[in-house]
C-alpha cells in the first residue's frame, strides 16, 4: 500500500465484468488525462532541459518527431496567421499501448477520444487549457457533420487539426500525441499524486472505492479515477471535472519546490514520459528549453482549465451527442485571435 493511500495494491474483482466491446471502448478513453500531464512536462521539462542539460535533452529526444506534411493541413485550408506571438498546442490521445512510434498511420484510423488545446499567451505569464468533449457534434471538412472525435478516423491528424482550427479560428502551432502508458510512468515517477476528492465513488472498472477527502493516487488507481463516468448521474461532465482536478494536482506537484529543486525527480518524470510522446518536428527540446525559460515564473495558479462551451446533450440518429454552444465558441475564437483569452475567462468567472 502506498503511503497515505487508502487503496490496496490489488483491487477486488468487479462484481460483473463488462462485455468485450465495452472493455475495448473504455481503454480508448484512458489517454485523456495524459494530455494534461504533458502541460506540466511542457513547462517543467522544457525549463529542466535548459537547467539540467544533456541528460534531459536526450530523454526528451526519445519522443518521436513527425514531419509537417504528416501533421498539418494545406495552408489554403487553415486560418490566417495571427500577428501576436501566442502559441496554441493541440494535444491528442492515442489508443496505442507501448511506444507510439513515428508512423502516422499507427495513430490515425481510430477515433480520437482526447482533444485539448493548450494556449500560451504572448506574455508567457499563464496557460489556458481547453478540453473539447469527444461527442461534440461539429462539421468535419469534406465529411459533413459528425462527432469531433471521428476526424482522426476520417483523415488522421491533419483533418483533426483542420476541424479544431475551424472551431477556434486560429492556427495550431504544434501538436503532441500521447500514449496512456506515459501517464502511468509520469505519475509513478512523481511518487503518486495527492488530490482532494470532492465526492466518494466506486469505480466500475476495477471496483476501487475512492473516499472523499485527501487521497494519494498511483498510476493504476489514477487511471480508474480519471476514466470513471458510470458512477455519476451526469456521466462525462463529472468525469471531466475529476480529470481536471487530477491534472491540476499533477501540475501543482510538478511545479512544487520539492520537484523544481530536484534534478533527479525532474529527469525521472521526463524520462518516464518521453517514449510515449509523438510531436511535430518543431516541438524540439531546444524549443521547449527556450519556452521553459520564458515561462519560469508560471506556477499552478497561473494555469486555467476549462471545457469548450456546450448546450447539453442530444441525439443524432441513434447517436448520443453533445451540442456545441456556437455563440460561446465564437467568443473564445475572438479572444484567441486577439490574444485576450485570459481576460475573457476572467470575465466568465474562471
Amino acid at each position: 500500500m502506498t503511503e497515505n493511500s487508502p487503496f490496496p495494491e490489488q483491487s477486488p474483482a468487479p462484481a460483473s465484468r463488462p462485455r468485450a466491446h465495452e472493455r475495448k471502448q473504455h481503454k480508448k478513453r484512458w489517454p485523456l488525462v495524459v494530455l494534461w500531464t504533458f502541460v506540466a512536462v511542457l513547462l517543467v521539462g522544457g525549463g529542466a532541459v535548459a537547467w539540467y542539460g544533456l541528460t534531459l535533452n536526450n530523454s526528451f529526444n526519445q519522443a518521436e518527431k513527425l514531419a509537417p506534411e504528416a501533421v498539418f493541413p494545406e495552408p489554403a485550408d487553415r486560418p490566417e496567421e495571427t500577428k501576436n506571438e501566442a502559441l496554441n498546442i493541440l494535444l491528442l490521445g492515442s489508443d496505442t499501448r507501448g511506444e507510439i512510434g513515428s508512423d502516422i498511420e499507427d495513430i490515425g484510423g481510430n477515433r480520437s477520444d482526447t482533444i485539448m488545446v493548450a494556449h500560451i499567451p504572448s506574455d508567457r505569464q499563464s496557460v489556458q487549457v481547453m478540453s473539447i468533449m469527444r461527442d461534440n457534434w461539429v462539421e468535419i471538412p469534406g465529411h459533413g457533420y459528425n462527432k469531433i472525435n471521428a476526424a482522426m478516423a476520417l483523415g488522421g491528424v491533419p483533418l483533426t487539426i483542420q476541424t479544431v482550427e475551424n472551431i477556434i479560428d486560429v492556427r495550431i502551432d504544434h501538436v503532441a500525441i500521447i500514449d496512456f502508458e506515459g501517464f502511468k510512468g509520469l505519475t509513478d515517477a512523481l511518487g503518486g499524486v495527492q488530490i482532494n476528492n470532492p465526492r466518494e465513488f466506486t469505480s466500475h472498472h476495477g471496483n476501487t472505492h475512492f473516499p472523499a477527502g485527501q487521497i494519494t493516487l498511483t498510476g493504476e488507481h489514477a487511471l480508474q479515477f480519471v476514466r470513471e463516468r458510470y458512477a455519476f448521474a451526469d456521466g462525462d461532465y463529472s468525469r471531466v471535472a475529476n480529470q481536471q482536478l487530477y491534472v491540476k494536482s499533477v501540475i501543482k506537484q510538478v511545479l512544487s519546490k520539492d520537484t523544481l529543486t530536484s534534478p533527479g525527480k525532474i529527469a525521472d518524470s521526463v524520462e518516464a514520459f518521453a517514449p510515449y510522446l509523438t510531436v511535430d518536428e518543431g516541438l524540439t527540446s531546444t524549443f521547449l528549453a527556450k519556452l521553459g525559460v520564458s515561462m519560469k515564473d508560471v506556477r499552478s495558479d497561473d494555469i486555467t482549465f476549462f471545457t469548450s462551451p456546450t448546450l447539453g446533450t442530444g441525439t443524432e440518429g441513434k447517436a448520443s451527442v453533445v451540442r456545441p454552444d456556437w455563440a460561446g465558441l465564437d467568443n473564445i475564437a475572438a479572444a484567441l485571435r486577439e490574444d485576450k483569452l485570459v481576460d475573457y475567462l476572467e470575465s466568465e468567472g474562471y
